[in-house]
C-alpha cells in the first residue's frame, strides 16, 4: 500500500464547528444545532441516525432567534 493513500472510515462526520454554546431556550448548540443528547450520543449512533439528524439541522437554525438586549443594546443607550 502506498504511503500517500489515507484510510478513511465511511462515517457521517460530526457537524461540530467548535462553537459550543447552548441556546438557553431552545436547548440546542448554536454552533452545530444539535441537542445535548445528540452531541453526547453522536459517537455511538448508527450512520443512518446521524444522516437523519444532519438533514434536520438546517431547519433548526431559524429557531435560534437573536436575543434582544445584551451588551450591544446597552451601549446604544
Amino acid at each position: 500500500m502506498s504511503k500517500d493513500i489515507v484510510w478513511k472510515r465511511n462515517e457521517v462526520e460530526s457537524p461540530c464547528i467548535q462553537v459550543c454554546v447552548v441556546h438557553p431556550e431552545e436547548r440546542i448548540c448554536t454552533g452545530c444545532l444539535r441537542s445535548i443528547d445528540e452531541i453526547t450520543r453522536w459517537s455511538k449512533m448508527e450512520a443512518d441516525e446521524r444522516k437523519a439528524i444532519m438533514q434536520e439541522l438546517p431547519d433548526r437554525a431559524p429557531r435560534l432567534r437573536k436575543r434582544r438586549g445584551g451588551r450591544g443594546a446597552r451601549l446604544k443607550r
